[in-house]
């Protein structure tokens, strides 16, 4: 049996988005993005918790989370959990979980100039079972391996 490696999030950028460029033309973004939850407590307190998750997109989706994310910007994410092992320069062996983005739609009203547009933009772009041909294998484990990304 296969397992499921799915997440689903909405929330909003902690930062503008950082781009990097691997092999120096393939497109790799990295940003922190905030999901709170409200709950109410017995004595009827309502709680809010954020948790931070770090996304990362490849290629079509890193152009354009650079091109129209900021921080502060609310996002729907789909993708999957990697967790990524490293030894820093003291030798002691480091682990960081991100979600990689399959999916992204911007839930953010488009801006025009100072002033809101009424009519709320979202741009869907390409999962994994879309059949947009960007030019380049969807799947960066081709480039990914076992490199270490560069931030």
């Amino acid at each position: 049996m296969r397992g499921v490696n799915k997440v689903t999030l909405v929330g909003n950028l902690g930062r503008d988005p950082d781009i990097q460029y691997i092999e120096g033309e393939i497109p790799v973004a990295k940003f922190p993005l905030a999901t709170t939850e409200m709950r109410k407590e017995r004595n009827g307190n309502v709680v809010s918790e954020t948790e931070w998750h770090t996304v990362v997109l490849w290629r079509g989706l890193a152009e354009l989370a650079g091109k129209y994310l900021h921080k502060g910007s609310l996002v729907y994410i789909e993708g999957r959990l990697r967790t990524r092992t490293w030894e820093d320069k003291d030798k002691n062996r480091r682990f960081q979980t991100e979600i990689v983005g399959e999916n992204l739609v911007m839930l953010e009203k488009r801006r025009d100039g100072d002033h809101d547009n009424t009519q709320q933009e979202t741009v869907k772009t390409s999962s994994a079972s879309d059949n947009i041909d960007f030019g380049f294998s969807k799947d960066e484990n081709d480039i990914e391996g076992n490199t270490t990304l560069p931030f």
